[in-house]
């Protein structure tokens, strides 16, 4: 996460929305949810849900360097391959 309340934290991707530009990160951009009790004789209670969150506010983080950077795409015996365009490491 590159801004925000939760800035340099990491997670990993749970969902993402393409239409929306929009990913769930897990662990970050919790929000509380009050919960009904299910049954008879059973609380309440508050839980914390993932939000989701702009995908212009998180990064990837690169598996070389452990830092975020931006990647780009290199073509090698007809794939596709992930580049950083930091450290140039494959990913």
């Amino acid at each position: 996460m590159i801004t925000g309340k939760d800035r340099g934290k990491t997670g990993k991707i749970l969902r993402s929305f393409p239409q929306e530009n929009k990913v769930v990160v897990e662990g970050l951009n919790l929000v509380k949810k009050h919960q009904r009790p299910r049954r008879q004789g059973q609380k309440g209670e508050i839980i914390s849900l993932p939000s989701s969150v702009g995908i212009s506010k998180v990064m990837l983080v690169c598996q070389h360097c452990k830092k975020p950077s931006r990647m780009g795409l290199k073509h090698q015996d007809g794939k596709k391959i992930r580049v950083c365009k930091r450290c140039k490491g494959e990913n």
